[in-house]
């Protein structure tokens, strides 16, 4: 009981505040929980298709593959996947922490794990095609060409500045995360 309660002690102390909060002002209290709910049924929407692909990457690419193509002798070729995965994302951010989670398991290079999340972040497809529409074909490559160097140095860069015994950390508790589900 009590593990649960630390794991979801978050969630409870925001739904406490957020009811405290109506009880003081009904309609910021109310917007709030209609904020929550509709975040809620995003989250809802997004994240079965997500699992679903997670699944069948983490099922249908043997480690190996992955470990060759991403992996710490990948170089320009690990970089270019991580940034073409990031890239095809559909979704929020929080839909890549899974695929992070399965990418650390199969012995991504740390570099092209972060690199593949500021894909996510900067370099979607349904993103660019938004850009081209709204905002013209000059701007949107500007920032794009802009961007992709950024992407890939902060890559390198947080796995120079983290600490070796952080990263294997992470991988060590993507490994009993896989456990711990299956």
């Amino acid at each position: 009981m009590k593990r649960v309660f630390r794991r979801y002690a978050f969630a409870l102390i925001a739904f406490l505040s957020t009811v405290l909060i109506t009880l003081f002002n009904r309609e910021i209290g109310m917007k709030t929980f209609i904020i929550a709910e509709d975040s809620l049924k995003q989250m809802l929407g997004v994240l079965p298709p997500v699992m679903l692909l997670l699944g069948l990457m983490d099922v249908w690419v043997p480690r190996e593959t992955m470990m060759k193509y991403m992996g710490d002798d990948s170089g320009f070729v690990g970089i270019a996947f991580a940034i073409l995965i990031g890239s095809l994302a559909a979704g929020p951010m929080y839909a890549a922490f899974p695929f992070t989670l399965v990418l650390l398991r199969k012995g991504v290079k740390f570099s092209n794990v972060i690199i593949f999340m500021n894909a996510w972040c900067v370099t979607k497809i349904p993103t660019l095609i938004f850009e081209l529409t709204a905002l013209g074909y000059e701007f949107t490559m500007v920032r794009l060409l802009m961007n992709l160097p950024g992407i890939i140095l902060m890559g390198y860069l947080v796995e120079r500045f983290l600490p070796r015994d952080e990263r294997d950390k992470l991988y060590m508790d993507a490994e009993k995360i896989q456990q711990q589900s299956g």
